[in-house]
């Protein structure tokens, strides 16, 4: 891999699991709706191999994405994997025939799931499975321990080897951490959503990683006069802005911004890169209050 300096620099999991803070999120290499194949699935081969040639190490999927379309583009674009390359998979939804999104968490569809993600990526064991909990912006209350307990059995079992928790709560989280150790945690946040800044700074205070996504329309909001004001004064595109704002918001907060575009995929290297200062940052910080 290339040792291009990225963005953020770099974020340690877990001993012998260091990735960049700027990763890809792949959700965006299959068609539209998440479903089926991309229109050219030669330029999505080409666009995961510059992300890797960037000096990305970190890219997350998932083999609901597509179903499986995305896994088997990342397989042929970057099989065998370069040694430093950690690929993040999770677990919990399944689609049916429609597109629909539906719930994948019982015991036998959670082991299917990762014996599926192993296979379609190629893959003896998987980095860091992330259980998907809650919908599709938020946590929902109840117990997770089932459901975590099945991935950390698999952990034992030589399947796994990190375990993270996306949607959920600080007690969910305090509760998987009761089963096995966590590593990440993936859920709804950016600069017009803060419902999870006392969460990111106690998991920074635990050294556990923390990933933000954007659900469909999950920028809506940062379609804001003050994000657009601070865009222009820099010189660069909102989404940039409010990249560039997650990296310095907390030093455990790794990025996953994702697209189907290398020219999109090289802005938002570069957007993430920006540097506010202590004036951008507190007009910034406005939004979300």
């Amino acid at each position: 891999m290339a040792t291009t300096t990225l963005p953020g620099g770099t974020f340690t999991m877990a001993p012998g699991m260091t990735v960049t803070r700027v990763g890809y999120g792949a959700m965006q290499l299959a068609g539209p709706g998440v479903l089926g194949p991309p229109a050219d699935p030669d330029a999505a081969v080409a666009l995961l191999r510059e992300a890797v040639a960037l000096g990305i190490n970190h890219i997350d999927t998932s083999d609901f994405y597509g179903p499986v379309v995305t896994n088997q583009i990342i397989k042929e674009a970057l099989h065998p994997y370069p040694e430093e390359l950690r690929i993040v998979t999770k677990v919990g939804a399944l689609r049916d025939e429609t597109g629909a999104w539906l719930n994948g968490r019982t015991p036998e569809k959670l082991r299917q799931a990762v014996h599926d993600n192993l296979a379609h990526l190629g893959l003896d064991a998987l980095d860091v499975v992330n259980l998907r909990m809650g919908g599709l912006s938020g946590a929902e209350p109840g117990s997770i321990a089932e459901q975590f307990t099945v991935l950390a059995e698999l952990q034992q079992q030589g399947l796994i080897r990190h375990l993270g928790v996306s949607t959920v709560s600080a007690e969910q989280i305090a509760e998987a951490q009761s089963i096995a150790p966590v590593v990440c945690v993936q859920n709804f946040y950016n600069i017009a959503n803060r419902q999870d800044d006392d969460l990111i700074d106690d998991l920074a205070g635990q050294g556990i990683a923390y990933v933000p996504y954007f659900p469909l329309g999950g920028f809506t909001p940062l379609q804001s006069d003050t994000l657009a004001t601070v865009a222009e004064r820099l010189g660069t595109r909102p989404f940039a802005v409010a990249l560039a704002w997650l990296l310095q918001r907390s030093p455990n907060i790794l990025l996953i911004p994702g697209t189907s575009s290398v020219a999109h995929l090289h802005e938002n290297v570069v957007g993430a890169g920006l540097t506010l200062s202590e004036a951008d940052l507190a007009e910034l910080n406005s939004i979300g209050v």
